[in-house]
């Protein structure tokens, strides 16, 4: 495998005039097989799944079938492991080739709802479990739950989060229903590279499991890391001056070493990974001026070897006497994503702080990007929201999370 990076400023021309000039770089990654044998990596997969008393019914019930239609899905040189967790958590399956599909998909069957919510249980049992099975692997935690970590600890979650990046392990939260908190699951999959899924309702389970996995089954190479070293007279934004904002939006950590910064993505795909930096660029002469280098540094599970490096791809602006602009649509395009959600994080600490009418308004905003970015599910949506605020109805909690899933990516109807 290699990784293929491709940097891109929305305007490459710079007007030699201005004493500051302003400037979103584009930096699309993504891992490139090279022959058609490097198409799928082993998959060291674990299901940690809340069975407790809320999930009775229908809604166990189908996290089961979807769960017993993953095991169908994987090969003998994959690993499975499943954690059960409701105030308490206890591996249902350690983590083990998958050989005996029948053994592991009928402890899977026998799971019945009891008890509280302890996601921190569940995910320390996960964690343990799926670090047996990483090597030359690409790891994933499936997380479900319904609820509140009632009988838990979300700083823990958040630490244990933490724990599983450091692991380079891939952890995927999947909300169930209308209960369960946007803040704790998405801070979870945002610290440790995966994604926050939300399940409307029970027959959306296999769907979005589905998703999930093929999402999982892309993964090419891990533990990827972005540098980007700024040449002298480049600076990045103050405040939030990287996000990721494909195939989700992401705030991410930045780590600076001199002129260099870094930030961890996690697993690269087939998908690419797109990522915006925020940079201000200082008066300069006329000419081809040097603006950046991108580098990635990443493992590849298949041959074993960590700590590989890409090519170094320098960035480069044309300073112009005469400035003519130059917009670069597909950048246009994440800056437009990346407002999108910020816009819809504002309405969100405006209905808080009990702002109906500048959460309304924020979110009608939002809607407008939606709509000049190309996603139109997305926006009505958010115009929904905006205008039962105006209204002076409540966002149910369904609305709430729905609201906070297209902020963050294309609504997949």
């Amino acid at each position: 495998m290699k990784v293929g990076l491709h940097p891109l400023l929305n305007d490459p021309h710079i007007d030699a005039r201005q004493t500051s000039s302003q400037r979103q770089l584009s930096m699309a990654i993504r891992a490139i097989a090279q022959t058609s044998d490097q198409a799928n990596l082993p998959l060291n997969l674990c299901l940690v799944l809340d069975h407790s008393g809320s999930m009775n019914g229908t809604p166990l019930k189908t996290v089961k079938q979807a769960a017993l239609s993953l095991i169908d899905r994987l090969k003998p040189r994959d690993q499975i492991s499943v954690i059960a967790f409701d105030h308490r958590a206890k591996v249902l399956v350690a983590n083990q080739p998958v050989e005996d599909v029948a053994a592991i998909k009928a402890r899977i069957d026998r799971l019945g709802p009891d008890g509280g919510t302890a996601i921190d249980e569940g995910m320390k049992l996960g964690i343990e479990e799926t670090a047996k099975g990483k090597q030359d692997r690409t790891s994933q935690i499936f997380l479900l739950t319904d609820g509140e970590n009632e009988h838990g600890d979300n700083d823990r979650c958040l630490k244990l989060a933490k724990l599983a990046s450091e692991y380079n392990i891939t952890l995927n939260a999947l909300g169930f229903g209308a209960h369960w908190n946007q803040d704790v699951l998405e801070a979870i999959a945002d610290q440790a590279s995966g994604t926050l899924a939300y399940i409307e309702s029970p027959e959306q389970a296999g769907s979005e499991f589905d998703r999930l996995f093929t999402r999982a089954q892309s993964v090419g190479l891990t533990n990827a890391y972005l540098s980007l070293e700024l040449s002298p007279g480049v600076r990045l934004a103050e405040l939030k001056p990287i996000a990721q904002v494909a195939p989700e939006t992401v705030e991410l950590t930045v780590q600076q070493e001199g002129n260099t910064y870094g930030v961890r993505l996690g697993d690269l795909m087939s998908v690419e990974r797109i990522v915006l930096a925020n940079l201000y660029i200082h008066q300069l002469p006329p000419g081809n001026a040097a603006i950046a280098t991108v580098q990635v540094r990443y493992d590849d599970p298949a041959t074993g070897q960590t700590g590989l490096l890409s090519e170094q791809v320098p960035v480069y602006a044309e300073v112009q006497a005469a400035y003519q602009p130059q917009p670069e649509p597909t950048v246009q395009k994440s800056i437009l994503a990346l407002a999108k959600y910020r816009q819809t994080q504002i309405a969100e600490t405006k209905l808080l702080q009990g702002d109906r009418l500048g959460a309304a308004t924020m979110l009608q905003t939002a809607a407008k990007t939606a709509l000049q970015l190309g996603d139109d599910s997305g926006a009505t949506v958010l115009q929904k929201s905006a205008t039962q605020l105006q209204a002076g109805e409540e966002l149910s909690e369904s609305d709430r999370k729905k609201t906070r899933i297209v902020s963050k990516t294309i609504l997949q109807e």
